[in-house]
């Protein structure tokens, strides 16, 4: 490591080398997928793998879904409980199964800080010979292991207290002083509570690597209050690691065992710098080779490099879900179908379907960017927007750069009430 300012020397190369040598790997990780990965042979089939050697060349690839990715998983359960996606089965590649909600079985490899979360650890000021006290989750889900398994790498030593049992949280913390919090922002705080409802002492956390839920500004004020230096990093059970914030506190940096794409949603295409889009991330995972995998969530890539010296891509952070689907008068309406639609004219930069009204009296308003605001093309797309969702509504043509940056392909502003 080295000092202070990083975790290894990857995190402070020079951008350009850092896109070279991962588009170098990924021709060879896709070979393997293909050759290993039944489902990959499948999704990537007649795809030649040496070609996929930078991001326009990735960008042709199809988006894999975490639905398509449990459709797998149940159609093959009794052969394979990873759904063809993973490289290996039982056995010396693969330690524990975990199971997410859906159910989803993800696999954990023998090797060292298989998720990478030390690099997040390191960067939240967790240093070797500090002991940690891990609140996520051990049962089921991959979350507690994940973050032992990067302290243990760090050097660090774990305290496994999992979730719930508050009192005796509070009572461990007293007893064994813990440094360092792993867990959900809200449980500390729980914790917290109860000590001062116990009369114990306050906990001895100084510093926090937050994740699972929200982190509003109001609990970020109450870590403050308590002189607890709180990060947040960006992770799934599927991925590991996919970005971390630093103590610049400007977004998130991009973990190095990642490739993260920005797209619109509901195509897979990229979208412009700048813009809010849906997280895709290729995982540079030999055994779990996740390629062009849709989160569902929305960010956007953060221009620049972190002041800390850290050189990787940034993006700003969770920003929202990319899955909008609405439905409207009966029928399902998908940002795909949006997205199909403004392919159809070329004047039309993007778009977005407002779904608005009372309960049971659904309109819609296709509002689409062009330069060219006339009737015979508002009269096309408004054919265009019935053809598509066998829906009938209206079209509102506004000037580039009117929409909203915020990633949002269909806003669903009904009222309940």
């Amino acid at each position: 490591m080295t000092a202070n300012t990083s975790y290894d020397d990857l995190e402070t190369r020079d951008p350009a080398r850092r896109e070279a040598e991962q588009f170098a790997a990924l021709p060879g990780l896709i070979a393997h997928a293909q050759r290993c990965s039944a489902a990959y042979a499948e999704i990537l089939h007649g795809i030649d793998a040496t070609g996929i050697d930078c991001r326009e060349a990735l960008a042709r690839l199809p988006v894999t879904r975490k639905y398509a990715l449990l459709e797998r998983q149940k159609a093959r359960r009794e052969r394979d409980p990873f759904g063809g996606f993973a490289t290996s089965g039982y056995g010396d590649a693969v330690s524990r199964v975990f199971a997410s909600p859906g159910t989803i079985y993800e696999p954990e490899g023998k090797a060292r800080d298989y998720w990478r979360i030390a690099r997040a650890m390191f960067a939240a000021g967790f240093r070797s010979g500090e002991l940690i006290h891990n609140c996520f989750s051990y049962h089921f889900v991959p979350a507690g292991a994940m973050m032992e398994s990067g302290a243990h790498a760090l050097g660090c030593t774990v305290f496994p207290g999992g979730t719930g049992q508050t009192e005796q949280q509070v009572m461990t913390m007293a007893d064994l002083k813990p440094v360092c919090y792993v867990g959900t922002p809200s449980f500390l705080k729980i914790i917290y509570d109860k000590a001062a409802e116990m009369g114990v002492p306050s906990p001895s956390i100084a510093r926090a690597l937050l994740g699972g839920e929200a982190f509003p500004p109001r609990l970020r004020k109450w870590y403050v209050e308590h002189g607890i230096d709180a990060y947040q990093f960006y992770g799934t059970a599927d991925l590991g690691l996919v970005a971390y914030e630093t103590e610049a506190r400007e977004g998130m940096v991009i973990d190095e065992g990642v490739i993260v794409e920005i797209v619109c949603p509901g195509t897979g295409d990229p979208v412009s710098p700048g813009e809010v889009g849906e997280i895709v991330v290729t995982s540079l995972n030999p055994l779990y080779p996740l390629i062009r995998f849709g989160t569902g969530d929305l960010s956007v890539i953060i221009p620049g490099t972190c002041p800390t010296g850290r050189t990787g891509p940034r993006i700003k952070g969770w920003m929202g879900r990319a899955d909008q689907s609405a439905k409207v008068r009966g029928l399902f309406v998908h940002p795909s179908q949006v997205a199909d639609i403004v392919r159809r004219f070329p004047e039309v930069r993007k778009a977005r379907l407002v779904v608005s009204g009372e309960a049971a009296h659904d309109e819609l308003c296709l509002q689409a960017e062009t330069a060219d605001v006339s009737d015979g093309l508002r009269e096309a797309i408004t054919a265009a927007l019935r053809d598509v969702t066998k829906l009938r509504g209206q079209v509102q043509l506004v000037l580039p750069g009117s929409l909203p940056n915020d990633g949002k392909i269909i806003d669903d502003v009904r009222s309940y009430h």
